[in-house]
C-alpha cells in the first residue's frame, strides 16, 4: 500500500490538473498504515502538494490538506523544520484557515522537540506570523497560535527568542483589532506569566499584564469577569500569586467580595443565590447563541467544571455536579446536540466540555446511563479533521486515566478505552482484503 501512495504522489508531481490523483492517493493513505509511510520518508516529495495549495480550487486544497496532514506525521519534526520551513511561512498567511490549521499543528510538532525547536527560533518572520494569526476571525487558528507560542516560552532560549524579535509590539498592535482578540492575547501574556518568574518579569515590563490588571476596576462587568478569570490562572502558581498580591490585587479581589451585596452585577463573576440563573443563560446561549459566542460559553463551561482529582472532595464533586445541572433539562445531551453540529470549532469545544468532566465520578455515571454515549466516545467515524480527532482524544485520554472509570463504565468498555488511547488518535483500521478463487 505504501508502494502504492508512492506511485500516486509522484503522478501528482507529473500531471498538471491531477484531481482524480489527488483523490485516489487520499483514499489509499487511509489505509497505510503509519509506520509504513515513516519507513518511506526520504522518498516522500511534498513540494507538488505544496504548490498546489496556491491554486483557488478548494476541492484540491480540501484533499491536498487531507494528505499534507497524513504525510507530514511519518517525517520527524527537524526534517520538517528544515526543509520545509519556506512552506510553513506560506501556511501561515494562506487565505484557506485549513491551511493555516495544518501549519500551525506542525508548528506545534516542531516547538516540542528539543532539536528542532531552535529552527523555529531563527526565524523572526515565522514567529511573527504566528502572533499575527492570533488576530484572525478562526478560534481554532488562533487558539493554535497561543498554543504554539505559549510552548515555545517555556525555555529561556524560546522567551527570549519570542521577546528580542519585537513580538510584543506585534502583539499591542493585533489586539487592537477587538475585543475578542484583546482576550486572546490576555490569555497568551497569561499563559506565558505563568511559566516561570523570568517570564512574568519579561510580560509586566511590556506593561500588558498592567493594562489587564486595569480591566479588573472597568465599567464593562463582562470585560471584569473575564479578567478576574485570568488573573485567576496567574493565582495558581508561586511567583503569580507574590506579584498579585505586591501589586494590591489580592486585596484588590477581597474588596470586590466583599462589596458585592451592593454590586447588582456581582452573579456574573461570583457564586450566589442568582449563580443558577446565569448558568442556565450561558446554556441557553451555548446552544442559541451565534457561533463565536456559542464557543466562548462552552470554553467558559469546561473552565468552570473542571476539578482536578486531587480537589475532589465530596462538596466540591457535589457542587460541579450541581452547577452542571444548572445549565439545561438534559445538559448532556445538549452539548451531544451541538458536538454534532457541522463546524468543527464547535465539535471541539462541546468534545472539550466533556473532558472536563470527565474525571468525576457523577459525569462518569451521567455518560454510561444516557444511551449510545459510550459508542460515541470510541467511535472514529465522527471526526474527520486533526483539531476534532485530537479533542476525541483527549476525551478518551481523561477517561481512561480516571481511577472510577473501570468500575462505572464496565472491564470491556474500559478496555475499548485503553485500545483507542494506545492506537493513538489518528488510528485507521485498515482495509483487509480477501482473494476469491477464480475471480477476476
Amino acid at each position: 500500500m505504501a508502494a502504492q501512495a508512492l506511485a500516486l504522489l509522484r503522478e501528482v508531481a507529473r500531471l498538471e490538473a491531477p484531481l482524480e490523483e489527488l483523490r485516489a492517493l487520499h483514499s489509499v493513505l487511509q489505509a497505510v498504515p503509519l509506520n509504513e509511510l515513516r519507513q518511506q520518508a526520504a522518498e516522500l516529495r511534498l513540494g507538488p502538494l505544496f504548490s498546489l495549495l496556491n491554486e483557488n480550487h478548494r476541492e484540491k486544497t480540501t484533499l491536498c490538506v487531507s494528505i499534507l496532514e497524513r504525510l507530514l506525521q511519518a517525517m520527524e519534526p527537524v526534517h520538517v523544520a528544515r526543509n520545509l520551513r519556506v512552506d510553513l511561512q506560506r501556511g501561515l498567511i494562506h487565505p484557506d484557515d485549513s491551511v493555516k490549521i495544518l501549519t500551525l499543528s506542525q508548528i506545534g510538532r516542531i516547538v516540542e522537540n528539543s532539536d528542532a525547536v531552535t529552527e523555529i527560533l531563527n526565524n523572526a518572520e515565522l514567529l511573527k506570523q504566528i502572533v499575527y494569526c492570533i488576530g484572525g476571525e478562526n478560534l481554532s487558528v488562533a487558539k493554535a497560535a497561543i498554543k504554539s507560542l505559549s510552548r515555545i516560552s517555556l525555555t529561556q532560549a524560546g522567551l527570549e527568542a519570542l521577546f528580542e524579535s519585537n513580538l510584543l509590539d506585534d502583539l499591542k498592535s493585533v489586539m487592537k483589532t477587538n475585543d475578542i482578540v484583546r482576550y486572546r492575547v490576555y490569555e497568551l501574556i497569561i499563559e506565558i506569566s505563568s511559566v516561570s518568574p523570568e517570564s512574568l518579569n519579561y510580560c509586566t515590563t511590556s506593561g500588558l499584564v498592567t493594562q489587564l490588571l486595569r480591566e479588573l476596576t472597568g465599567e464593562d462587568v463582562l470585560v471584569r469577569a473575564t479578567c478576574i478569570e485570568m488573573v485567576t490562572s496567574l493565582a495558581y502558581t508561586h511567583h503569580g500569586r507574590q506579584y498579585l498580591a505586591q501589586e494590591g490585587v489580592i486585596d484588590q479581589i477581597s474588596n470586590i467580595i466583599v462589596g458585592a451585596d451592593s454590586d447588582p452585577f456581582s452573579s456574573f463573576y461570583l457564586p450566589g443565590t442568582r449563580f443558577e440563573r446565569l448558568l442556565m443563560r450561558i446554556g441557553h446561549q451555548s446552544k442559541n447563541a451565534p457561533v463565536e459566542l456559542k464557543i466562548r460559553c462552552l470554553d467558559a463551561i469546561s473552565s468552570l467544571l473542571y476539578l482536578p482529582p486531587e480537589q475532589q472532595t465530596d462538596d466540591l464533586l457535589r457542587m460541579t455536579e450541581s452547577w452542571f445541572s444548572s445549565l439545561s433539562r438534559d445538559p448532556l445531551e445538549l452539548f451531544r446536540g451541538i458536538s454534532s453540529q457541522p463546524f468543527p470549532e464547535l465539535h471541539c469545544a462541546a468534545l472539550k466540555v466533556f473532558t472536563a468532566i470527565a474525571n468525576q465520578p457523577w459525569a462518569q455515571k451521567l455518560m454510561f446511563n444516557s444511551p449510545g454515549f459510550v459508542e460515541y466516545v470510541v467511535d472514529r467515524s465522527v471526526e474527520h479533521d486533526k483539531a476534532s480527532k485530537d479533542a476525541k482524544y483527549e476525551l478518551v485520554k481523561a477517561l481512561a486515566n480516571s481511577k472510577t472509570i473501570a468500575e462505572i463504565f464496565g472491564n470491556p468498555n474500559y478496555l475499548r478505552l485503553r485500545t483507542y488511547l494506545s492506537e493513538g488518535p489518528y488510528y485507521v483500521k485498515p482495509v483487509s482484503t480477501t482473494a476469491v478463487e477464480g475471480a477476476e
